[in-house]
C-alpha cells in the first residue's frame, strides 16, 4: 500500500471539496483531492445547470403558447422531446467539461482516485491502494437522492436527478413524489412540455413557502396547470405493464390510484456519509448520521475534521457549498498549523425556485406568533410591470422588527431572483425598510412592488 503523508485531506471533489482543496492551498498547506466520482459537481451534472436547461425549453414552449393575450397568435407548437433531452445534455456536458478542466490542472500527485474511509482521527486509506496520513480532513462528499421505501424495486421506471436527465425521450406521463423545489421545478416543465404530470406530497405546502397567504397562492397557482395533491401519502408502488401503479391516500384519508410511464422520486437528498469510518475517526454522530460540528468554523466534534456543502446537510445549495467549502479549507490549514480557525458569521440564507412564477424564501422564516414583528405585503395582480409583462400572478410578504430593521421574507411572483437578492443584501448590511427606500428604483418595474412592501412596513410603525 502506498504511504502518504499531508496536511490536509479532501474527501469529495464537488463544489465543496474543490472549494476545501483551493482554499487549503493558497494558506500554504500541502493538500490532497480524493475523489471517488462521478466528477463535474452535483450542481453542474444532475442539479442546477440541467434542471435550468429542461426548464427554459418549457419556458419556450409555453411563452409561445400563452403570446394570445398580447395578441400574437402562434399555432402548431411542438415539442420534440429527443431534441429537448440532447440539448439538456450536451450544455451540461459542456458545464462538467469546465470543471473537470479546472482539475485537470492540479499538480500531478494532487488528486486521488478511489473511496476513502477514516481509520483514526489522523489517517485513513483511498480503497486497499493508499494510506494517507493527515493533520487534518475536510469532508466533502456531497449527498444522493432519497428513494422512498414504496418506490424501491421499480427498477429503470424510478427516476431521481441523477438519472432524469439520461432518458432518451420525454415520457408521456410521470407522477412526482415530492412538491419541494426539485419536485415543483421538474414537475411544471414537464407539464409545459407535454407531459401529464402528477405530484404528490405529504406535507401541505409547495415550493418551500410556509406564509399561509403565499402558501395557498402557489398551491393554486400550479394546481391549475398539473394535478397536484398535497396531504398525500404514498402505500405502494409497484410496475404495472410499461409503466407504475402508485396507490395513495389524499388529505381526506380516501384510497387513490395513479399510473403513469414514470415516476421521480423528489423527496430531497441525503449526505453521502455511509462506509466513511466516522467512529473509527473519533466524531460525535447526531441521530442522522451527521457529525456534530461548529456552523461557523465547520470543525467536528472529536477531531481535527470539518465538513461542508451537502455532506453536512446544512444548507444544500451551490453557493453555500463554495462558501463552506473556502471555510473548511481554509480552518483545515490553519488546523495543521497548529493555529486558531476562523468562525466567520453565516450568510444570510437565501433559498429559491425557478419555477413560473418563481419563488424565494429569505432570512429568518415566517413565524405566525413571532412578537414584534411588522409585516409589508405586496400582490402583483395589479402591479404595474407584472400587468405590462402578463406576469402578475403572486405576492410577497417581508418583515422587520419594530424599529424597521429587516428579517426575512418570502415570495412569489415575477423577477423573484432579483427581488430576493435585494433583500438578502438588506438584511446582510442591517438596513431598515426606511433605507432602502431610500434609495432610487426605476419605474416601471417590478422592483417597486418591492419598495410598496417596504412602505408598508414604515407606515406602520409610524402609526404604532
Amino acid at each position: 500500500m502506498n504511504e502518504h503523508a499531508c496536511d490536509v485531506a479532501v474527501i469529495g471533489a464537488g463544489t465543496a471539496g474543490i472549494a476545501a482543496y483551493r482554499a487549503a492551498t493558497d494558506a500554504g498547506a500541502s493538500a490532497v483531492l480524493i475523489e471517488r466520482g462521478p466528477g463535474g459537481t452535483t450542481c453542474a451534472r444532475v442539479g442546477c445547470m440541467p434542471s435550468k436547461l429542461l426548464i427554459a425549453a418549457a419556458k419556450a414552449a409555453h411563452a409561445a403558447r400563452s403570446a394570445d393575450p398580447f395578441g400574437i397568435r402562434v399555432s402548431g407548437v411542438a415539442v420534440d422531446g429527443r431534441a429537448v433531452l440532447e440539448r439538456v445534455r450536451a450544455e451540461r456536458d459542456r458545464f462538467v467539461d469546465s470543471v473537470l478542466d479546472g482539475l485537470d490542472g492540479l499538480p500531478e500527485g494532487a488528486r486521488i482516485a478511489g473511496t476513502a474511509r477514516f481509520e483514526d482521527g489522523r489517517s485513513l486509506t483511498v480503497d486497499a491502494h493508499t494510506r494517507i496520513a493527515f493533520k487534518a480532513a475536510v469532508i466533502a462528499t456531497g449527498s444522493s437522492p432519497n428513494i422512498p421505501k414504496p418506490l424501491h424495486g421499480l427498477g429503470d421506471r424510478l427516476l431521481t436527478t441523477d438519472t432524469l436527465f439520461e432518458i432518451p425521450d420525454l415520457p408521456g406521463s410521470l407522477a412526482v413524489l415530492g412538491a419541494g423545489a426539485v419536485g415543483i421545478e421538474i414537475a411544471q416543465a414537464m407539464t409545459r412540455l407535454g407531459v401529464r404530470v402528477t405530484v404528490l406530497d405529504t406535507g401541505d405546502t409547495v415550493a418551500g413557502l410556509s406564509q399561509p397567504d403565499l402558501a395557498r397562492q402557489a398551491a393554486a397557482i400550479f394546481g391549475a396547470e398539473l394535478d397536484l395533491h398535497l396531504g398525500a401519502t404514498l402505500e405502494a408502488a409497484t410496475r404495472d405493464g410499461n409503466g407504475v401503479r402508485l396507490a395513495w391516500t389524499d388529505q381526506h384519508g380516501h384510497a387513490q390510484v395513479t399510473r403513469a410511464e414514470r415516476v421521480l422520486a423528489a423527496t430531497g437528498r441525503a449526505p453521502n456519509l455511509d462506509g466513511l469510518g466516522l467512529d473509527a475517526a473519533g466524531l460525535r454522530l447526531g441521530d442522522d448520521g451527521v457529525p456534530d460540528f461548529d456552523r461557523r468554523s465547520l470543525v467536528c466534534a472529536g477531531a481535527p475534521i470539518l465538513i461542508a456543502g451537502d455532506a453536512d446537510g446544512w444548507r444544500p445549495v451551490l453557493h453555500e457549498a463554495s462558501r463552506q467549502g473556502g471555510i473548511a479549507g481554509a480552518n483545515a490549514a490553519a488546523l495543521a498549523a497548529s493555529c486558531a480557525v476562523a468562525k466567520p458569521e453565516p450568510w444570510t440564507s437565501l433559498a429559491m425556485v425557478f419555477t413560473d412564477p418563481q419563488v424565494a424564501v429569505v432570512g429568518a422564516p415566517y413565524e405566525a406568533d413571532a412578537p414584534g414583528r411588522v409585516t409589508g405585503t405586496v400582490e402583483f395582480a395589479d402591479q404595474g410591470r407584472a400587468r405590462v409583462d402578463g406576469a402578475n400572478r403572486g405576492g410577497l410578504r417581508i418583515w422587520a422588527d419594530r424599529d424597521g430593521t429587516l428579517l426575512g421574507g418570502e415570495m412569489i411572483g415575477p423577477a423573484v431572483e432579483h427581488l430576493a437578492h435585494l433583500l438578502t443584501h438588506a438584511i446582510a448590511d442591517g438596513k431598515t425598510a426606511a433605507t432602502v427606500l431610500n434609495q432610487p428604483i426605476y419605474h416601471p418595474t417590478v422592483e417597486e412592488g418591492f419598495s410598496t412592501a417596504l412602505s408598508e412596513i414604515t407606515h406602520t410603525i409610524c402609526r404604532s
